[in-house]
């Protein structure tokens, strides 16, 4: 599917705008960056399979681990573009996508693990 970056971007803010408003303010100084594509080694480290990709990711302290240290780096949010549009034809599938990824990695920042996002169907 083709998107331009400013329309793929509209729909991640899109997504962002779905957290409830009392919960917005811990997201205070998380970056959502958009990325083409997970680099190799990053899956490598992680144990993604090679049949598999990564749509985001979550990097930083969880809120649940207590305050940063100082020479830590500030929480981020990676959107990996480039798996998104290649197995997502549909804008109306592409965009649902869009937004369980970006929960699913906010849900992180909250400290919720892969297990129970399972459990609640955030997979």
């Amino acid at each position: 599917m083709k998107v331009s970056d400013g329309a793929f971007r509209r729909l991640v803010d899109e997504a962002l705008e779905l957290v409830p408003a009392e919960f917005r303010s811990y997201l205070v100084g998380v970056s959502v960056v958009i990325e083409d594509w997970a680099p190799d080694a990053l899956l490598d480290e992680l144990g993604v399979p090679e049949e598999e990709t990564l749509y985001g990711l979550y990097s930083g302290r969880a809120l649940t681990e207590g305050p940063p240290d100082s020479c830590e780096l500030p929480p981020r949010i990676t959107i990996y573009r480039g798996p998104l549009l290649e197995d997502w034809e549909d804008e109306a599938d592409l965009r649902d996508e869009i937004a369980t990824t970006v929960i699913h990695e906010i849900a992180h920042h909250f400290g919720i693990d892969e297990a129970r996002l399972e459990e609640l169907g955030w997979d």
